[in-house]
């Protein structure tokens, strides 16, 4: 099922909007302000926004901005203008596409659709996933930082590359669990925090003061997507031998 996430104060067209995509067979969060959009963002696995361009908190383009910056997910803009103006500085600010209103059930649900379809064609075509030096290719299996190549068991990759497909989202455990072990997770099991240890070795991540994994306590896992890029101490201290650390689960 497909999380959506409306931002909309408009608290009658919200409803509808909710209970139409709800009867879609859409799980549908809700949240009326601007500035409350990337918190949800970073606590839930969200596969789509419904952004309004009016809120109070921050405007639609400033919030699009600043999904930008920490994820690719598709975004698309609800307008009360059919304006060359709003379309424009919308596609720009990082847009997928937009929806004038009053709002047509059945054209909103075409274009969600559209937006998740192109969303999933290309993820089974593009199975390289690159941040910065770092690039995943899930089709060979195949890791490389500072063009060196980092040798995981299959878990580790799995692992790895779950995170980074969720870059900039805290992924709780019930997730992970459910996605590489197709089960829920037993409030036990801590073997994806020993992952999460080995990987932070390999990548030289100050376990202290971790840059590129965060574990946001009480909430999960957290791929950092923008501290991948040159660092002359990562550099130099990444060791071959660290890069053949296997885990042995």
């Amino acid at each position: 099922m497909n999380t959506i996430l409306l931002v909309e104060d408009d608290i009658s067209l919200a409803n509808w909007v909710c209970e139409y995509l709800s009867e879609q067979n859409f799980h549908v969060i809700h949240v009326e302000r601007g500035d409350r959009v990337l918190p949800k963002i970073k606590e839930n696995i969200i596969d789509l926004v419904l952004l309004d361009v009016m809120l109070p908190g921050l405007n639609g383009i400033e919030v699009c901005r600043l999904i930008r910056q920490h994820c690719q997910v598709p975004i698309i803009m609800l307008t009360a203008r059919a304006d060359e103006f709003d379309e424009v500085i919308g596609l720009e600010a990082g847009a997928n596409d937009y929806v004038i209103k009053p709002v047509r059930p059945r054209a909103l649900l075409a274009r969600i659709n559209r937006q998740l379809s192109t969303l999933q064609q290309e993820s089974s075509t593009n199975n390289i996933l690159t941040f910065g030096e770092l690039t995943i290719n899930q089709e060979a299996k195949r890791v490389t930082y500072f063009e060196q190549e980092i040798e995981l068991s299959s878990s580790l990759f799995a692992f790895l590359t779950f995170l980074a497909e969720q870059a900039g989202r805290v992924v709780d455990r019930d997730s992970v669990f459910r996605a590489l072990k197709k089960r829920d997770y037993d409030g036990q099991d801590r073997r994806f925090d020993v992952m999460l240890s080995t990987l932070r070795k390999i990548f030289n991540d100050d376990p202290q003061k971790p840059k590129k994994f965060k574990t946001v306590w009480g909430k999960g896992y957290l791929f950092v997507s923008d501290a991948w890029g040159k660092d002359n101490r990562l550099d130099n201290q990444l060791k071959n031998t660290a890069s053949r650390t296997q885990d042995k689960n």
